[in-house]
C-alpha cells in the first residue's frame, strides 16, 4: 500500500508542479487551455486505461493463452506445481495464486491486481524443456514479481507516463495551433494543427513512454531474479533455468506483448525489451556468489 501511494504522490505532486510552472511561465494565456482541467483530464486519461488492464490481468491472461486453472491437481505434474507454488507463496508471505498451465514455447508468467490473489501459470513447453530445479527457480521467479507487487507498480509507471503523454501533446498543440492561427479570430475552437500535432506527439511521446516502462521492467526481472534465488536458498538453479531458457527460446517467437512484461523471458529489443539480455541476468546472479 505505500508503494501504490508513493506512485500516486508523486504522479499529483509531479503534475502540480508542471501546472505551477505553466502558470507562471503564462502558459495557460498563450494556449487558450486552462491547465487545472488539463491536468485533471490527463490525469484520468493516464491512469483510466492502466488501472482497468490490471484489474482485467488474470481474465485476459486467461483467455489469451488459454491457461487451464489446476483446480484439481490431475496428476502428480500438476501436484508438484501446485505445492511447488503454495511452498513459495508461504515463504514470500502472500496469499495462494491462482494456479495455470498453458500449451505454449518454454515460459511463465504472473499477473493480477492484487499479490493476494494472483495467478501463475507456467507453460507445457517449460515443464518438457527443463528440471524440476529449474522449473522451481523460474515459478520463485514469477512469486517473487507477484510479493514485490510488480504488476500494481507496472501499472502506475504506466499511468504516470500515459499522463504525461496526454498533458504534454496537448499543451504543445495547443501553442502550435496558437501560432499557426495568430491574429485569427474567426474560431473560438482548436483548430487542424491543434488536432496534428496531437495526434503525432501521442505517438511520439508514448514511443519515449514506453522506454522509460521498459526500462522499469528490466530492473524489476533483476530483482525478481534475486528474489528467486533467496526463495531457491542458492542462485544455480536461477542461473541454470536462465541459460537453459536462453537456448531454448534462440529463433521462437515472444508472448503476446501484454504478457511479456511479466513473463520469464521477453522480448530481443534492446530499449523496448522488456526483460534484460540473459547473460546480463546471469552475471548479475553469478555477483551474488561473490
Amino acid at each position: 500500500m505505500k508503494r501504490i501511494l508513493l506512485f500516486v504522490l508523486t504522479n499529483i505532486a509531479v503534475m502540480v508542479v508542471v501546472g505551477i510552472i505553466t502558470s507562471l511561465f503564462g502558459l495557460g494565456r498563450y494556449t487558450g487551455t486552462n491547465t487545472g482541467q488539463l491536468m485533471i483530464f490527463s490525469l484520468v486519461v493516464g491512469f483510466t486505461g492502466s488501472i482497468i488492464s490490471l484489474l482485467m490481468s488474470k481474465t485476459m491472461a486467461k483467455m489469451s493463452m488459454g491457461v487451464k486453472i489446476i483446480d484439481q491437481p490431475a496428476n502428480a505434474d500438476e501436484a508438484w506445481i501446485v505445492d511447488t507454488v503454495r511452498k513459495f507463496a508461504d515463504k514470500a508471505g502472500i496469499g495462494m495464486p491462482e494456479v495455470g498451465i498453458y500449451e505454449g514455447e518454454p515460459n511463465a508468467f504472473a499477473t493480477g491486481a492484487f499479490k493476494n490473489s494472483a495467478l501463475v501459470a507456467v507453460s507445457t513447453g517449460l515443464l518438457r524443456g527443463m528440471t524440476r530445479e529449474e522449473v522451481e527457480a523460474v515459478i520463485g521467479h514469477e512469486i517473487s514479481h507477484v510479493a514485490n507487487g510488480d504488476m500494481v507498480t507496472m501499472a502506475l509507471i504506466q499511468g504516470v507516463m500515459n499522463t504525461f503523454v496526454v498533458f504534454a501533446s496537448r499543451v504543445i498543440g495547443s501553442i502550435v495551433d496558437g501560432a499557426l492561427r495568430r491574429g485569427d479570430n474567426s474560431s473560438s475552437g482548436p483548430g487542424i494543427g491543434y488536432y496534428v500535432t496531437t495526434m503525432v506527439l501521442d505517438v511520439l511521446f508514448g514511443f519515449l513512454a514506453g522506454m522509460v516502462v521498459a526500462w522499469f521492467s528490466r530492473q524489476r526481472e533483476f530483482r525478481a531474479d534475486a528474489g528467486a534465488a533467496q526463495l531457491m536458498g542458492q542462485p544455480n538453479s536461477m542461473i541454470n533455468a536462465l541459460a537453459r531458457l536462453g537456448g531454448m527460446h534462440a529463433g521462437q517467437g515472444p508472448m503476446p506483448q501484454n504478457l511479456q512484461v511479466m513473463g520469464i523471458v521477453g522480448s530481443i529489443g534492446k530499449l523496448f525489451a522488456s526483460h534484460p539480455p540473459m547473460e546480463e541476468r546471469i552475471a548479475a546472479l553469478r555477483a551474488r556468489q561473490g
